[in-house]
């Protein structure tokens, strides 16, 4: 069984890989996980500093694109719903409608 680790723990053992005060595999020996779960969890750190400080156009296109396929769903979702109710009462199978 794989052992699971709180987003706070990978933080604290990358920040301090960062400083590179001590060497991975000190750091890996002093908390008890491997040295290249260490270079991983660094490597997903630093392309995750990319995004962070990348424009806010792109961002900003995504989260739009994301609500409008939202909005085209639940519009999706009306028109279904509608159509459901309506073959229950055409059909006799719903007595509440």
């Amino acid at each position: 069984m794989r052992k699971q680790h709180s987003p706070a723990f990978k933080a604290k053992i990358v920040i301090e890989a960062l400083r590179e005060h001590k060497p991975l595999t000190q750091i890996a020996a002093e908390n008890q996980i491997h040295p290249t779960l260490i270079t991983k969890w660094k490597a997903e750190a630093v392309n995750g500093l990319l995004d962070l400080f990348e424009r806010g156009n792109k961002r900003d296109a995504f989260a739009a694109a994301h609500d409008k396929e939202v909005a085209e769903l639940y519009e999706q979702i009306g028109r279904l719903t509608t159509k459901v109710n309506w073959l229950k009462k055409k059909s006799g199978l719903d007595p509440d409608l």
